[in-house]
């Protein structure tokens, strides 16, 4: 690879550090080529608390810049300091020193990326409350997926608004594209707009490979029980969604639905090596597309942001605080979130 993947460490006190240890372990081919940007002495204290008492520590090679990646020796952990953080995180504690520390991370990994110095970025779990706390700069962020899009805004030169991006989780069973992240339920669904609707079909349609490798079949969610019932429980579809949907046809986007939300993911869904009736499933609001592919298995699952002039993906978990520091966290979603990115940056 002529370039390395970037790995965030995501917040001190939670499993990201970790999870990217056990990463390094566990799946040492997987992880071939990838750097992780963070703090030293917080992966060298994960790398001890997965070996235990009596096994070998997984050596850690601090890097003075990303580009010596290739020279580090194999079977460690290739750690960039890219942050400051005066003492460990205690585990499972919000605070705004390691919000900063995970939020100054991310924002190095970003512009590392947009920049082409890596080729990819995948981002351990922040803690929401404690981005808040870091800083007027990154309090207004919600999460992850706001503040890259407010780095490639920049980086572009562009305003925020002209930079639209889009959250889809996936495994290998199911793919669902979010019109709205983290919003209330209330403004999610003032959210459901003609523009927002048809813009999220086109992201979808841009980024998501069919399963022969072409144009992605797309088969969109209605926002109300039954998708509306011809207009008994709501006018969303006929007014906003299916008008959408019917501009999406005309620029070619293959695109059909509204359907019943509590039956279209099932119908999206490839089960034994067979395709589901679609590719990717746009969905109106972030639980309504969420909750099924987590239902499938979170340790699979796999948060990639769309409509970036970068590939960023990360695990469909958080920050774990309650098990943070007891060595039981799961690394397989952070494995198949680095495996996608490697793919999407091939």
């Amino acid at each position: 690879m002529p370039r390395p993947l970037a790995i965030t460490m995501g917040d001190p006190a939670g499993i990201g550090p970790e999870i990217i240890a056990k990463a390094f372990r566990d799946a040492p081919a997987v992880l071939a080529g990838c750097v992780v940007v963070g703090d030293v002495a917080t992966l060298r204290r994960a790398a001890r608390l997965i070996a235990g008492t009596d096994a070998l520590v997984l050596p850690l090679a601090q890097l003075d810049k990303v580009a010596d990646w290739q020279a580090a020796p194999p079977r460690c952990i290739p750690v960039l300091q890219t942050c400051e953080l005066p003492a460990l995180a205690a585990f499972g504690q919000v605070s705004a020193l390691a919000g900063k520390a995970a939020a100054d991370c991310i924002v190095w990994a970003a512009r590392a990326a947009l920049s082409g110095e890596i080729a990819a970025m995948v981002t351990a779990p922040i803690h929401k409350e404690a981005l808040a706390l870091a800083g007027a700069g990154f309090a207004r962020f919600p999460g992850h997926t706001e503040l890259l899009q407010a780095e490639a805004a920049a980086y572009a030169g562009k305003a925020v608004a002209d930079m639209p991006v889009r959250m889809m989780l996936a495994n290998d069973e199911l793919k669902t594209v979010l019109v709205s992240i983290h919003l209330s339920l209330r403004d999610a669904i003032s959210s459901v707009t003609f523009d927002n609707v048809l813009q999220t079909l086109q992201i979808a349609h841009a980024s998501v490979r069919g399963v022969a490798g072409g144009a992605p079949r797309i088969g969109v969610a209605g926002l109300n029980p039954h998708a509306g019932e011809g207009g008994l429980f709501g006018r969303e579809e006929i007014d906003t969604i299916a008008p959408a949907i019917a501009a999406a046809r005309a620029q070619g986007l293959n695109v059909s639905g509204p359907f019943a939300p509590d039956t279209v993911f099932m119908r999206a869904r490839a089960k034994s090596g067979h395709a589901g009736e679609f590719d990717v499933v746009v969905a109106m609001y972030h639980d309504q597309g969420l909750i099924p592919v987590k239902y499938l298995g979170v340790e699979q699952g796999v948060n990639v942001t769309l409509g970036l002039p970068m590939v960023r993906t990360s695990p469909d978990h958080g920050t774990a605080f309650d098990i943070a520091g007891k060595g039981s966290a799961d690394a397989s979603s952070l494995i198949a979130a680095i495996r996608m990115a490697r793919q999407l940056s091939a």
